[in-house]
């Protein structure tokens, strides 16, 4: 029995490597920063000043705390983990070679997501796997409702499975032709033969060896 293909969050799989076209994009929805958790992230992963404290930051060039570039990413990976890999039969990723941070993101940004299928070609490493390069964006939503700036663009490469292929029905074997001599006649008696002449145990060869 075939193990159905798992989508990257474990559910079954409804996109594969062939739905990946170049030129498609796919919406990942739009995020809010959360101040708090923005924070938080940066006291735990980059407690850098202008990311923790409010008064060090507000006196500042930047105007106030700006979210840590690796926070914005995170948030990123989110919503490609909600709205693509939950869906798609998508294996690990073998790299990214570009992550810009365009502009500073603050808390209560709202932030359009989208991804990019660039190019995509069968896997030379992964036998069963195709290799798509993606450019995945980031821009903040002005008070219009529109986007307005970009903050963050990365691009990377991911490996996502074959379309499995129906197996080939078996074609059934064929069956044993029947006897054309018909059914069989009457057992025939086997031959009379003379019985075997016994040789005489201490013969001219001595007894028989018992090994």
């Amino acid at each position: 029995m075939t193990t159905p293909a798992r989508s990257g969050t474990g559910a079954p799989a409804e996109l594969f490597f062939e739905d990946l076209v170049p030129g498609l994009t796919v919406d990942l929805g739009v995020v809010t920063v959360d101040g708090d958790e923005m924070i938080a992230f940066a006291r735990r992963f980059d407690p850098q000043w202008y990311h923790v404290d409010p008064e060090l930051a507000g006196a500042s060039r930047h105007g106030g705390v700006i979210a840590s570039g690796f926070y914005t990413v995170s948030l990123f990976m989110r919503a490609y983990v909600d709205h693509l890999l939950s869906r798609a039969a998508a294996d690990a990723s073998p790299g990214l070679e570009e992550l810009r941070w365009l502009a500073p993101v603050r808390a209560g940004d709202r932030l359009a997501v989208r991804v990019d299928v660039m190019g995509a070609r069968p896997s030379t490493a992964r036998p069963g796997l195709g290799t798509a390069t993606l450019t995945g964006t980031m821009l903040r939503i002005g008070p219009d409702g529109r986007p307005e700036q970009e903050v963050l663009r990365t691009r990377f490469r991911g490996w996502f499975a074959l379309r499995p292929t129906e197996p080939e029905p078996t074609a059934p074997a064929p069956s044993e032709p029947a006897d054309s001599t018909g059914p069989a006649g009457p057992a025939q008696p086997a031959a009379n033969h003379p019985p075997a002449q016994q040789s005489p145990a201490n013969g001219p060869s001595g007894p028989e060896p018992t090994d």
